[in-house]
């Protein structure tokens, strides 16, 4: 783990460092110009994410209009995470919706506790088919009983995200 101290006052970056396998993460303070208070950062995957131009994952709906994918940078509440591993998580869209999030070649995972949190996402948005064999791996992983995995018997439509990088507050 590493430590990285960012001075968003002249945003400069005074280290940058991060080793590890999959499980490896950063810790980013922030000092921010109207306080003397630090924000503290965890980041795991591509250690130069900031969550600075970040827009709001109720966003996506209408940005994915008429294309097939986007990069982009999100933020947005984590709704759920794989139990097993933390090598998926779910993030709220708003309006009663979520999106699957996975990361880029399984290089990171994220804290198998991350509910309530707030994410920054950095990755590829888009629109894709989950198979009813994923959709019961996923529910497996989050702990639903053998009951509810079964009656999972259709694909679903919705936004999936593969990122390369996640900030956590």
């Amino acid at each position: 783990m590493t430590l990285i101290k960012l001075a968003s006052a002249v945003g400069i970056m005074a280290a940058v460092v991060a080793c590890g396998g999959p499980e490896s993460n950063a810790n980013l303070n922030v000092e921010s110009e109207t306080s003397s208070e630090a924000v503290t950062y965890e980041v795991y995957g591509d250690s130069t994410l900031t969550p600075e131009g970040a827009v709001d994952a109720s966003e996506l709906l209408a940005m994915l209009e008429g294309v097939d994918s986007i990069e982009t940078k999100v933020t947005g509440e984590v709704l759920g995470v794989c139990k097993k591993k933390g090598c998926w998580m779910d993030v709220d869209l708003g309006n009663g919706k979520n999106m699957t999030v996975r990361f880029k070649d399984y290089g990171f995972f994220v804290p198998m506790n991350s509910e309530g949190r707030k994410a920054t996402l950095n990755g590829v948005a888009k629109v894709d088919t989950q198979s009813v064999d994923w959709l019961r791996h996923k529910a497996h992983d989050a702990g639903k009983s053998q009951e509810e995995i079964d009656a999972i018997t259709e694909p679903v439509v919705k936004i999936t995200f593969l990122a390369d990088g996640v900030i956590m507050e």
